[in-house]
């Protein structure tokens, strides 16, 4: 499938603007520190970006903050979760809250996921 530049571009420069919990899980997924596997961040597939990606499981991880409890951005999220599931992606939300207080069985759900595939 052939990248969308507007995406690429809108994924580059969200890399550069990264929230705290969004650094928080980069920083246990970057350069193979967990579990040895390969995770993106800002990843593009097809005209969506998704926060973070395990290309080899496809597996997605979204980070969902307060944005996410606005209805448009459910519908989003929804259209998002159905295309990615539908091109075989396996999609994983995660809260901000999750991450600010129980960092450490956000880390075993993902464990978990990773071992299913």
């Amino acid at each position: 499938m052939k990248r969308n530049p507007r995406t690429v571009r809108r994924a580059r420069a969200n890399r550069s603007k990264q929230t705290a919990c969004e650094e928080r899980l980069w920083h246990l997924l970057r350069g193979r520190r967990f579990l040895h596997r390969k995770f993106r961040r800002e990843h593009t597939i097809g005209v969506f970006t998704v926060d973070f990606a395990c290309p080899a499981v496809k597996l997605v991880i979204e980070i969902d903050g307060p944005s996410h409890d606005d209805l448009e951005q459910q519908r989003f999220d929804e259209e998002r979760t159905e295309y990615l599931q539908r091109s075989g992606w396996r999609v994983m939300r995660i809260t901000n809250v999750e991450i600010y207080d129980a960092f450490e069985i956000v880390a075993d759900k993902i464990s978990a996921a990773l071992g299913e595939s």
